[in-house]
């Protein structure tokens, strides 16, 4: 496949590039500032996803998306610079797509898009988390994900012959080890993120799983890892800071907070071994 990849610099983005070319697809590699790229089967283009006509004729030619471009959380700008770059530009992938009647696409969302780290009270009806969780996000970055997910629903029911994926993220990072290290930094935050990550690598393998799995319409998916970056048990971890939110299922040893079993059932998802 010929594959368009926008924000092909960022974090996923150059995940998803390096494991597209190791299956043997070609690339457009998209982001807003030039990328020296002198690898075969890579071009490389200089796209504002805000302007609708660059975006369309970026896609040109090829036969599925991947959009990543975005502004990644909220305090990197103004709260509603992070909304309207992160909505418009999802709209603009979507309906390039849907012009050029290109019919696999796959968006990054968040696991934010529900409601969750950049809350100031995250709230759960339920725990393991699960994509049937409703939303109860309150910040700029967290409802703008959740309006992507909405309008891939608005693309889906209007061209019958999309398929687009949704990736609901959490905080991508090179490796468990990293995540470890890392997680100490966050302090008290780690409680609202759920001490939750997913690898680039395994963040870049379920974005081209999405290309190929079989299901119509459009579907979100968390995607992160099976186990916390804590050694604290999860049911511990619960007890201490979830006490009165149902379990629903298990979380047993280290087990994730979120329940990726829909991944793993539509697009034959696993994250990978430690």
């Amino acid at each position: 496949m010929r594959i368009a990849i926008t924000g092909g610099r960022g974090k996923v983005g150059r995940a998803v590039v390096d494991l597209a070319l190791a299956q043997g697809h070609s690339v457009v590699s998209i982001d807003r500032v030039a990328i020296d790229e002198t690898r075969q089967n890579v071009s490389s283009l200089v796209v504002d996803m805000l302007e609708y006509a660059q975006v369309e004729n970026a896609f040109r030619d090829c036969d599925a998306i991947i959009h990543l471009a975005a502004i990644p959380q909220p305090h990197l700008a103004p709260d509603y610079e992070v909304h309207n770059n992160n909505v418009v530009s999802s709209y603009n992938a979507l309906s390039a797509a849907a012009r050029l009647g290109i019919q696999r696409v796959c968006q990054a969302s968040s696991a934010n898009a529900i409601g969750l780290a950049y809350s100031r009270a995250p709230r759960y009806n339920y725990l393991p988390l699960d994509e049937e969780h409703p939303t109860y996000n309150e910040d700029a970055y967290s409802l703008s994900k959740w309006i992507c997910e909405q309008q891939a629903d608005s693309f889906a029911r209007r061209y019958e012959d999309m398929t687009i994926a949704s990736m609901r993220f959490h905080w991508v990072v090179p490796d468990f080890a990293y995540a470890v290290e890392s997680s100490a930094e966050f302090g008290e935050e780690l409680v609202r993120h759920l001490w939750a990550y997913v690898t680039a690598h395994a963040a870049a393998r379920a974005c081209l799983l999405s290309l190929t799995a079989n299901y119509p319409g459009h579907e979100t998916f968390f995607v992160a890892a099976p186990r916390t970056t804590v050694a604290v048990p999860s049911l511990e971890l619960k007890a201490r800071h979830y006490p009165n939110v149902p379990l629903r299922g298990e979380l047993n040893g280290n087990a994730s907070f979120f329940n990726c079993a829909k991944a793993e059932r539509m697009l034959g998802w696993k994250h990978d071994a430690e």
